[in-house]
Formats: structure tokens, C-alpha cells, sequence
């Protein structure tokens, strides 16, 4: 029987998935960052920086940027770490990755640079200091398969973020559904011209587990201390586990 999968809200077979998140990517690519600043105006910035600091990474380490895209991440985890430091930008989708690829060294940052697929790191056991994760979890057909390679390549006292959209405060609910599926369409269709690939983000959130479920599921693939920090009333929250 046919193993199938959330595609936003559609149901497809897990093997069509990555095929699928690949055109919407691609697609999005050029404008990603633009539409970045205007959906959260600008507050994906300030949830990047707390990412960061909750890392605890220092001067040495090691950075692992799973799904890092345009490298925002990476960036910043550039300047914690040092020269001494290593800091790997990786995400599965060539256009993202080109676009990080090509800032660090128009700003004149040190990274390497992976093509990967996140269930199957092409790293050793035991490596990285930090593995980040930002806005992609939801979009890896598995799930706990990801996580736990993340924790594979974590050595002993590392921490894994995963920084991500959740729950939203039930108040705000009615409000945020009406932003998600009404308005972020509609920008996509008039700023990157393209609103299948905005409406497939919102549903995309939606079927992504709450922060107790995402939690539990980090524990269960043997993350220990796993917290999680709630950032614009439970439109996103980053999660933090560590291994021991």
C-alpha cells in the first residue's frame, strides 16, 4: 500500500512530496527574502536573532544550518562562532541555496556550502556543536526521520533549534486564519507571482504539529531537555533539545 503524506492540505504519496516542496521553492526563490519582511514585518528578523542567541554557540564552534536557504541564519551564526569556527549552510533545494550561497560571499562571509537532503546528512556522528533548523521542518516528509539524523550529527552536550510556525494564541485565531488565507495569497500573487505556492505555506503551518506535539516528538527521537519559547503570542516558537 501506498504511504501517504500532508501536502499542505491535500493528501499525496510520501514520494511526491519532496517533488512537490521543490516547485514551490524554486518558485519562490527570488522573492523569498522580500516577502520574508513584508509578511512579518520584518519580526522574522528578531526571531532569527533570538534563535541565535538561545544557541549559546561561541567562538570554536560548530554550526550545522539544515534547510538554511537564504542564509539567514548562517549569517549570523558566522559571527558567533569566529574565525576559528565552522559554520556549514545546507538546504535540499538548489534555488535557495544559490541565493545563500551567493550573499555570504558578496558580504565576504566564510561558510561552506551543502546540497543535502535533511533525513540523510552526509556527515560524520558527533560533529556539530549546533544544528539549526528555521521554517523547514514542516516541509521534510519525515519528520522524526530529520530529527533524528540531527541528533546523529550532534555531539554529546550540543543543542538542536528548531525554529518554526506553531500555534497561534486561540484569540488571535480568527484573525490569523484570515491573514493566512486571504491576505498571504494575495501577496504572493502580486509580489512573486505566485499564489498556489503562499496558499500551500499557510495550509503548510496548519498540519504542522503544536508546540506540546513538536516537543514530544523531539523527545522521542531522544532529545533531552527539549523547551520550547513562544515568540509573537504562538505564531512561531522555537523549540531547543539537547544531547547528552
Amino acid at each position: 500500500m501506498t504511504k501517504t503524506t500532508h501536502f499542505g492540505f491535500n493528501t499525496v504519496p510520501e514520494i511526491e512530496k519532496a517533488r512537490k516542496v521543490a516547485v514551490v521553492f524554486d518558485s519562490v526563490a527570488e522573492r523569498y527574502n522580500l516577502m520574508n519582511d513584508l509578511m512579518s514585518v520584518g519580526m522574522h528578523r528578531w526571531w532569527k536573532h533570538f534563535a541565535v542567541e538561545a544557541s549559546r554557540v561561541k567562538s570554536g564552534s560548530r554550526v550545522l544550518d539544515i534547510a538554511g536557504g537564504t542564509a539567514d541564519l548562517s549569517a549570523r551564526f558566522i559571527e558567533q562562532v569566529g574565525e576559528t569556527g565552522e559554520v556549514w549552510l545546507t538546504d535540499i533545494n538548489n534555488s535557495m541555496l544559490t541565493i545563500g550561497r551567493d550573499r555570504l560571499l558578496d558580504e565576504g562571509r566564510s561558510a561552506s556550502v551543502a546540497q543535502c537532503d535533511a533525513e540523510k546528512l552526509p556527515f560524520p556522528a558527533n560533529y556539530f556543536d549546533c544544528v539549526s533548523v528555521a521554517f523547514g521542518l514542516r516541509n521534510m516528509t519525515h519528520k522524526d526521520t530529520a530529527l533524528k539524523e540531527m541528533l546523529r550529527v550532534l555531539r554529546p552536550g550540543g543543542c538542536v533549534l528548531v525554529l518554526e510556525f506553531s500555534k497561534v494564541w486561540k484569540p488571535l485565531q480568527p484573525i490569523y486564519d484570515t491573514y493566512s488565507f486571504k491576505v498571504l495569497p494575495a501577496m504572493g500573487k502580486i509580489i512573486a507571482k505566485d499564489e498556489d505556492s503562499y496558499r500551500y505555506l499557510a495550509e503548510s503551518i496548519r498540519v504542522h504539529p503544536t508546540q506540546e506535539e513538536l516537543k514530544l516528538l523531539m523527545q522521542e527521537s531522544g532529545f533531552e531537555r527539549v523547551e520550547y519559547f513562544n515568540l509573537a503570542a504562538g505564531v512561531v516558537a522555537l523549540h531547543r533539545g539537547f544531547k547528552f
